[in-house]
């Protein structure tokens, strides 16, 4: 299957909620796979939709190599993906969504590679990933998560605030009132910096406006409908949403 036909496949199998079958995509490295990724996210620029963050994956280094690699993943952001804080997300259309915190950075400057990354930041805040994989049962290749624009479905970032120390602080996952995960921004590559840098490096440069997430801090967790999540960073604040109920 070539990059276009892919890229249409993953880009149906998400308006549809209809899964694909992964393993059997062909692909055969990371560079085939952005190229796939870059036509899908082509398809809903098209649709009058516009880019607004820059998402990193396996920021974990255990997740790293547990997956026998030895880079960060990369995905973008659309204003289409945007849930409100504190707002109501309607996940009926989702495969198998699932969702994680991170910390969000909001460039105020151009973010340029080889360059110290905060002096491009304007404010942090905690955040929230929705992800929801395109491959049945959240089963695929490297190549394959790539190309699914790293499982990037919706996103919530909480208030923002001046950027201050972010190397080990608490953050909490909790679904409606219950604690589900508990983790530490140090998590996120060590540093949330480490991956602020990394994204500069992966990206080329990233302009001002630009919402950067991290990476997750814990562990993904299925989100039902009619659930409330709630994410606490210790020192920047909570970031919330509901998803609707089926009924």
């Amino acid at each position: 299957m070539n990059s276009t036909a892919l890229a249409e496949a993953l880009d149906t199998a998400a308006r549809d909620g209809r899964p694909l079958a992964g393993g059997g995509s062909g692909l055969k490295g990371a560079e085939e796979a952005y190229a796939v990724q870059e036509a899908l996210v082509a398809r809903r620029l098209a649709r009058g939709e516009r880019l607004t963050g820059f998402k990193l994956g396996f920021t974990s280094l255990a997740k790293m190599r547990q997956m026998g690699v030895s880079d960060l993943i990369h995905g973008r952001l659309t204003d289409r993906m945007e849930i409100p804080d504190g707002g109501r997300f309607d996940a009926s259309a989702l495969i198998h969504p699932r969702v994680e915190p991170e910390v969000a950075f909001l460039l105020g400057d151009t973010l340029r590679p080889g360059t110290n990354p905060m002096a491009a930041v304007a404010a942090v805040a905690p955040a929230l990933e929705v992800i929801d994989s395109r491959y049945n049962g959240f089963r695929f290749s490297l190549p394959e998560v790539i190309a699914d624009n790293t499982s990037a479905a919706g996103y919530t970032v909480g208030p923002w605030s001046a950027p201050g120390d972010l190397s080990n602080l608490g953050v909490l996952l909790e679904l409606d009132g219950r604690l589900a995960e508990a983790g530490s921004t140090a998590a996120i590559l060590g540093h949330p910096l480490r991956a602020l840098a990394a994204a500069a490096r992966l990206a080329g440069s990233l302009e001002p406006g630009t919402v950067i997430l991290a990476g997750a801090a814990t562990a993904a967790v299925p989100l039902p409908p009619g659930t409330h999540v709630r994410a606490t960073v210790a020192g920047l604040g909570t970031v919330r949403f509901t998803t609707e109920d089926d009924a």
